[in-house]
Protein backbone atom coordinates (compact mmCIF):
# COMPACT_ATOMS: atom_id res chain seq x y z
CA UNK A 1 0.00 0.00 0.00
CA UNK A 2 1.35 3.40 -0.94
CA UNK A 3 1.45 6.33 1.47
CA UNK A 4 -1.22 8.23 -0.47
CA UNK A 5 -3.64 5.35 0.12
CA UNK A 6 -2.85 5.46 3.83
CA UNK A 7 -3.45 9.22 3.92
CA UNK A 8 -6.81 8.74 2.20
CA UNK A 9 -7.90 5.97 4.58
CA UNK A 10 -7.08 8.02 7.67
CA UNK A 11 -8.81 11.12 6.34
CA UNK A 12 -11.89 9.20 5.17
CA UNK A 13 -12.23 7.44 8.53
CA UNK A 14 -11.87 10.71 10.42
CA UNK A 15 -14.50 12.37 8.26
CA UNK A 16 -16.89 9.40 8.50
CA UNK A 17 -16.74 9.72 12.29
CA UNK A 18 -17.32 13.49 12.04
CA UNK A 19 -14.09 14.15 13.93
CA UNK A 20 -12.18 17.35 13.28
CA UNK A 21 -8.44 17.40 12.78
CA UNK A 22 -8.13 19.29 16.05
CA UNK A 23 -10.08 16.64 17.97
CA UNK A 24 -8.14 13.78 16.38
CA UNK A 25 -4.87 15.49 17.28
CA UNK A 26 -6.01 15.73 20.91
CA UNK A 27 -7.32 12.16 21.05
CA UNK A 28 -4.27 10.63 19.40
CA UNK A 29 -1.51 12.75 20.90
CA UNK A 30 -0.29 13.61 17.40
CA UNK A 31 0.52 17.27 16.79
CA UNK A 32 -2.09 19.10 14.74
CA UNK A 33 0.57 20.33 12.32
CA UNK A 34 1.76 16.75 11.77
CA UNK A 35 -1.78 15.55 11.15
CA UNK A 36 -2.47 18.35 8.66
CA UNK A 37 0.73 17.60 6.76
CA UNK A 38 -0.10 13.91 6.75
CA UNK A 39 -3.63 14.41 5.42
CA UNK A 40 -2.41 16.79 2.72
CA UNK A 41 -0.01 14.13 1.44
CA UNK A 42 3.10 15.74 2.82
CA UNK A 43 5.44 14.44 5.44
CA UNK A 44 6.45 10.92 6.30
CA UNK A 45 4.71 9.68 9.45
CA UNK A 46 6.44 7.15 11.65
CA UNK A 47 4.87 3.81 12.47
CA UNK A 48 4.30 5.15 15.98
CA UNK A 49 2.33 8.11 14.58
CA UNK A 50 0.27 5.79 12.37
CA UNK A 51 -0.45 3.57 15.37
CA UNK A 52 -1.61 6.53 17.47
CA UNK A 53 -3.94 7.70 14.70
CA UNK A 54 -5.17 4.16 14.10
CA UNK A 55 -5.92 3.65 17.78
CA UNK A 56 -7.88 6.90 17.98
CA UNK A 57 -9.86 6.08 14.82
CA UNK A 58 -10.44 2.39 15.47
CA UNK A 59 -8.18 1.29 12.64
CA UNK A 60 -5.78 -1.64 12.75
CA UNK A 61 -2.22 -0.85 11.69
CA UNK A 62 -0.34 -3.91 10.47
CA UNK A 63 3.15 -4.08 9.03
CA UNK A 64 4.16 -7.00 6.85
CA UNK A 65 7.74 -7.49 5.79
CA UNK A 66 8.30 -10.04 3.05
CA UNK A 67 11.45 -11.39 1.51
CA UNK A 68 11.07 -10.88 -2.22
CA UNK A 69 13.95 -13.15 -3.04
CA UNK A 70 16.44 -10.35 -3.53
CA UNK A 71 19.95 -11.43 -2.63
CA UNK A 72 21.89 -9.03 -0.52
Amino acid sequence: MHSKEIFNIVKARRESLNVTQETLAQLSGVALRTLKQFESGKGNPTLQTLQKLGDALGLEVTVIIKNRGINA
